[in-house]
């Protein structure tokens, strides 16, 4: 397959982002010295200077790690909890899309030094240098930059939150954006570690700037929890994915679902017939069951035992889609995802967002930070287990992954953002990896399909739309629609998400490749 970018070669480590700057941001703490942990905060933090429409201090992050010396996984689940004051009759009838009440605490900087704790070296005052740069001496807004402001502005022209940011929202591209609080809320942080965030001046102004939306309780009473990752076996190797409350269950059952068919040996049309079916089969799964396991039982040892999945598989028809119904939860599509290494061959699979586009679209005033909207993830139904409560999470769809060897070494790191399309493509991935053995680059640069539910009640089957790059050939897209499948061909690379990937050869050499669909850098050292 003739790809768009070479696969990025290297022994000392890398990173690969959605955002150049931020690439160099992470390099520069690896040349430092740094760990990966180290060089992830640095991308993080970043990140959120530099894209913040996808991600910001006040959203969620989440990591799943690999140790490469003890072959330890790690899953870090950056999540916020619901304010005190969340509770379903403070609520009309819909969780409004802006403002401090769209909020959950934020979980970004507290994952911070969580995997810090565990796993850094350098001080946060290095770590933190770059993006306190950026912010306060500024960067060149880029073409991204830009359409992301003009959209939003299109969408919700009352709503003017740029200037709290100190951002121009008329600003063109290469003009000079700097963000003089943002810039001293880094610091702080950097200065007086995680209290100064939850506990200290910030969390002052956020518990002013949201009108007691959020108490100085709540916010010191969040916590990253550090856990085992969910894992299943598939061909050999071992993935590693998100625990609830975030959706990462549903890569596990997809693959599961398919593992006794030869996906190698499928025509094009069969296979991604059989995906999308055990993609819809997962989801119902997962609407069912995924909450706040602290709150509510998710069983999801259940969702991926053998009779379940035998019971599942039995359902799939390989000559006809499914036309259940089963609309999908609505979720928020902004989110960045990127991938770190180190030359002790440590590395993280990172994914954190503020939920839609922009988050809440507020920023407590002095604080430079864009508050998320992960609470429009709740329901108000109160016989769903993702009713909202105070304290609780909400069902997440952020979700990365890791592979690793039989011998437990690590073999790939992956990822995208998308929303409930995240699962989707992580899941076509990883069979293109594994399965028809494409290496990182044609992997990220393969045409792609989503599946997505949307209203069932205005489709006549009500199975939902299959949405496929207009690369793939006709004659499969015509052999999809014999079996039953709505299609919709979008553009030859108008699939959304932004992959990025890494792999480790026997000999240790990393290979990385990055999306083209979207601006995006992968880099080594």
């Amino acid at each position: 397959m003739q790809t768009h970018r070479p696969i990025v070669y290297s022994r000392r480590g890398g990173a690969a982002a959605s955002q150049p700057i931020a690439v160099a941001a992470a390099l520069e703490i690896l040349n430092k010295g740094g760990s990966f942990i180290d060089a992830g905060i640095a991308l993080s933090a970043t990140i959120s200077v530099v894209e913040p429409g996808a991600s910001q201090l006040g959203g969620d992050a989440f990591l799943i790690t690999h140790h490469a010396a003890t072959k330890e996984n790690l899953a870090f689940n950056g999540s916020g909890e619901a304010s005190h004051s969340a509770v379903p009759s403070a609520f009309e009838s819909a969780i409004e899309l802006h403002g401090p009440r769209s909020a959950t605490v934020p979980g970004t900087v507290s994952a911070w030094f969580a995997a810090h704790d565990r796993y850094g070296q350098l001080p946060m005052t290095d770590i933190l240098a770059p993006a306190i740069r950026y912010a306060d001496e500024g960067f060149a807004a880029t073409r991204d930059f830009v359409m992301r402001i003009a959209n939003f502005k299109k969408l919700f022209p009352r709503n003017d939150f740029f200037s709290e940011m100190g951002i121009d929202g008329n600003l063109a591209i290469g003009d000079l954006v700097i963000q003089k609080d943002l810039a001293k809320t880094l610091r702080l942080i950097a200065e007086g570690g995680r209290d100064a965030f939850y506990k200290g001046e910030i969390a002052d102004l956020i518990v002013s700037g949201t009108n007691g939306w959020f108490s100085h309780e709540d916010l010191a009473k969040h916590q990253t929890r550090v856990e085992k990752p969910l894992s299943v076996d598939y061909r050999g190797f071992r993935v590693y994915g998100q625990p609830p409350p975030t959706q990462g269950m549903i890569l596990m059952e997809e693959l599961r679902l398919v593992e006794k068919d030869d996906l190698s040996s499928l025509t094009e049309a069969d296979r991604i017939h059989l995906m999308v079916e055990a993609k819809k089969l997962a989801f119902l799964d997962r609407n069912e069951i995924l909450a706040d396991p602290e709150f509510i039982p998710v069983d999801v040892a259940r969702i991926l035992s053998d009779e379940h999945i035998k019971s599942r598989r039995a359902q799939i028809n390989p000559q006809k889609a499914w036309n259940g119904t089963g609309a999908e939860v609505a979720e928020g599509s902004d989110t960045t995802y990127f991938i770190v290494a180190d030359s002790e061959g440590n590395a993280v699979s990172w994914i954190q967002s503020v939920f839609h586009g922009f988050g809440s679209a507020f920023v407590p005033k002095g604080t430079g930070i864009l508050l998320n909207n992960r609470g429009t993830g709740f329901d108000l139904d109160p016989a769903s287990p993702n009713l909202i409560e105070p304290g609780k999470r909400p069902a997440h769809t952020l979700n990365a992954w890791t592979v690793t060897n039989a011998d437990g070494s690590l073999r790939y790191v992956g990822g995208t953002p998308g929303a409930n399309i995240q699962v989707q493509t992580n899941f076509q991935l990883i069979t293109q990896l594994i399965d028809l053995k494409m290496n990182v680059q044609e992997s990220c640069e393969a045409p792609r399909w989503q599946h997505l539910n949307g209203d069932s009640s205005s489709l006549e089957d009500g199975q939902g739309t299959l949405q496929i790059e207009a690369r793939v050939r006709e004659e499969v897209i015509n052999q999809l629609k014999e079996k039953g499948h709505q299609i919709l061909v979008l553009g030859d690379y108008g699939h959304g998400s932004a992959v990025q990937l890494m792999e480790v050869k026997e000999n240790g050499t990393m290979c990385w490749g990055s999306d083209v669909r979207v601006d995006g850098l992968a880099a080594g050292i």
